[in-house]
């Protein structure tokens, strides 16, 4: 099994490439810790399987996943996140991955997570899984119920994520790669999408889904 590793903190990674490389039959392709690094990572290198953190700068492990499913559709993604609300899974579930493992698991539980996903099935940590199913029930839906994000296009949304990092904008024209005047229209109608006209309330909305971490990971 030939695995991408991505977390934003460099001693978890090494903890996590140590455990990985101890497991039978996994490889290591290489590690990241910025969200734009490991969706071209893992365009070049196809590995069959991404781990993958949520809080990841510049783009999210959301963003990442949802862009990966049409870029490498045959490399399954496992998130592997702190975040147990039913919000991040759900975010997670609707951008495509494969599986979902908090952090705080038994070690034990990464190679059957690795495993089930790998061999095509979809894997939630027992923590998660019954208030994920709880909610289904209150949709009324197979797939979880939308949220203000979806509004946005996938540029808008890594747009507000650089907004909520604290980013000016001419910094997030230089790390796009467009003009300020593009950054400027991206984000007059993210704000508008949102309903949102001030930097401090787009900020929270961040916080609120995920995009920026409300505390250390």
């Amino acid at each position: 099994m030939r695995v991408l590793l991505a977390d934003d903190h460099k001693l978890v990674r090494a903890g996590l490439r140590a455990l990985l490389e101890s497991l039978p039959d996994v490889t290591v392709l290489a590690e990241s810790g910025d969200g734009q690094e490991v969706l071209e990572l893992a365009g070049r290198l196809r590995p069959d399987v991404l781990l993958l953190d949520i809080s990841l700068p510049g783009l999210n492990g959301i963003e990442v996943a949802r862009r990966l499913a049409r870029l490498c559709p045959a490399t399954r993604v496992l998130i592997l996140s702190m975040h147990t609300a039913t919000e991040y899974v759900a975010q997670a579930l609707r951008a495509g991955v494969a599986g979902y493992l908090v952090k705080d698991s038994a070690v034990d539980e990464l190679k059957v997570a690795l495993d089930s996903v790998h061999q095509g099935r979809t894997y939630l940590s027992p923590a998660i899984s019954g208030a994920v199913v709880a909610g289904f029930l209150r949709t009324g839906e197979g797939a979880p119920a939308p949220n203000e994000l979806d509004l946005l296009t996938p540029r808008q949304r890594e747009t507000l994520q650089l907004i909520a990092e604290g980013h000016g904008t001419r910094g997030i024209a230089a790390r796009l790669g467009v003009s300020v005047k593009t950054v400027e229209t991206h984000r007059a109608q993210l704000m508008e999408r949102l309903g949102i006209y001030d930097v401090p309330a787009l900020v929270r909305l961040a916080m609120r889904h995920g995009l920026v971490p409300t505390e250390s990971t």
